[in-house]
């Protein structure tokens, strides 16, 4: 199983399990369970409070129900991680309803939609509005048969408008955070539609909540589609910004069931989210983080700690939100509590969380790389010697953290210098003095003492996987 982290917890060291507290915080935690489920897993309690000492197998069942769909360890208790995920915002589209979104195919008619935008929120330009929604409806038409129309007034197919509080629609918002939009499957009067909650701050970058990645979500909903378990998909019911918004194969595949493919003879592809016990499963790059071991692969980490029991899947833009997707090499260098990465010829220093400020910087004035050097492949520090060996192609460089400079004698050749490595590394971190080299599906495990490779393993050893 996967698990999402407690986002509120860097490298967190604590228990997992559901914490001591004071009553009042259980009954908050119990209450924030309860509603939780009712909202989105059709718990049925008639009003009432299900008290701690009640035993209820409802409850229980919807817990590992909501447990299951995101991942997480089914415990069938309220442990911390499972609250965490709770306290996400969130799509007020349910992922377990009396009735399944998609249960009788809902889907229009008709190919040639059109919308109107109802009222406009003051947090954005009416300019920047329209070209978030444009933007989000381009997203669904560039893999389907669907067209999309803006018109101003009279009727349309779907509605989009910015409320607050109860609007109507039996769907009542909650304010800041929590719910931040909903949206009506495909049908006459309300369907289609879809709302906004005023009370958040929307945004067309980074910072909470950007109107283009929210809208587009919502508009899978208007056009038929149910939420996605897949965390990397657009569909997918928490909301996470990793920069690119793009539809994932999981939410290309959903929409092309209901509505066929585009007409482009090149059909656009999505990009997957890995699977940690996949074993063709290979990494961009992997670097240790204060003890713990972060594996990179397209827009995701996958987090290996003493602390979490499973393997962590999320975005790397749930730390570091100004990083790039796609990284190709990363390093930690300890001494100064620094993490390096690296795309093309930049690279990005963070702290922790803490992105450093200056950066990126590129790798030709910092490192002194010549510049037919076009990208890095791979990097790791060496803390007993104090260097950083580079990997770019078949050939190594080492650098001198301490003296700032490359050492003499450099570039040499992978195979000479790692023997039984091949002369290609994908990515390569340290650890307990062992260097860990990755190619592929491939790890081999080398002594840099006696210059001798201990093991070869799957790639994904590290997830304890029942099968490679």
């Amino acid at each position: 199983m996967l698990s999402l982290p407690l986002l509120l917890l860097l490298w967190g060291v604590g228990s997992h399990g559901f914490p001591a507290a004071p009553l009042k915080m259980q009954e908050d935690a119990e209450q924030t369970v309860q509603q939780y489920l009712e909202k989105y897993y059709d718990l049925k309690s008639d009003g009432e409070q299900i008290g701690r000492n009640r035993k209820s197998s409802l409850m229980v069942d919807k817990l590992k129900q909501m447990q299951e769909f995101f991942g997480l360890k089914v415990t069938e208790k309220p442990d911390a991680e499972t609250l965490a995920v709770m306290k996400q915002a969130r799509c007020g589209v349910p992922d377990m309803a009396p009735f399944v979104l998609t249960e009788g195919n809902p889907r229009w008619e008709h190919t040639n939609l059109t919308y109107r935008i109802e009222n406009y929120t003051p947090d954005l330009s009416r300019a920047d509005v329209d070209h978030a929604i444009r933007k989000a409806f381009q997203l669904w038409s560039a893999v389907t048969p669907l067209t999309f129309s803006k018109v101003s007034e009279g009727q349309a197919d779907i509605l989009i408008s910015f409320v607050r509080g109860d609007h109507g629609d039996n769907s009542r918002f909650d304010g800041p955070g929590g719910i931040l939009a909903h949206a009506f499957q495909p049908g006459p009067r309300i369907g289609g539609d879809v709302h906004f909650d005023e009370d958040e701050t929307w945004t067309k970058d980074f910072r909470d909540y950007n109107l283009y990645h929210v809208a587009a979500h919502e508009l899978g909903h208007s056009l038929g589609l149910s939420h996605s378990t897949d965390i990397g998909a657009l569909m997918f019911p928490n909301y996470f910004f990793s920069g690119d918004i793009q539809l994932s194969q999981d939410d290309i595949d959903g929409i092309q069931t209901i509505y066929g493919r585009s007409e482009n003879p090149n059909q656009p592809m999505g990009p997957q989210t890995p699977k940690v016990c996949d074993s063709k499963l290979t990494f961009d790059a992997i670097t240790t983080i204060r003890g713990e071991v972060m594996f990179l692969k397209d827009r995701f980490y996958i987090r290996v700690s003493y602390y979490y029991p499973e393997p962590e899947l999320n975005f790397i833009t749930t730390f570091w939100p100004n990083l790039p997707n796609g990284l190709q090499a990363a390093y930690e260098f300890a001494d100064r509590d620094e993490v390096r990465f690296f795309k093309g010829n930049k690279f990005w220093a963070v702290q922790g969380q803490q992105m450093l400020p200056g950066y990126p910087k590129d790798i030709y004035s910092s490192f002194g790389f010549p510049r037919s050097v076009k990208n890095i492949d791979a990097a790791v520090f060496e803390e007993e010697t104090g260097k950083t060996y580079f990997f770019v192609a078949d050939k190594i460089w080492r650098y001198d953290e301490y003296q700032q400079s490359m050492d003499a004698g450099y570039p040499k050749q992978i195979a000479a210098n790692f023997p039984g490595i091949g002369n290609k590394v994908d990515a390569v971190f340290q650890k307990d003095g062992f260097l860990y080299f990755f190619r592929g599906t491939r790890q081999y495990k080398f002594d840099p003492k006696t210059k001798r490779i201990l093991t070869l393993q799957k790639a994904n050893s590290w997830f304890n996987c029942r099968r490679n």
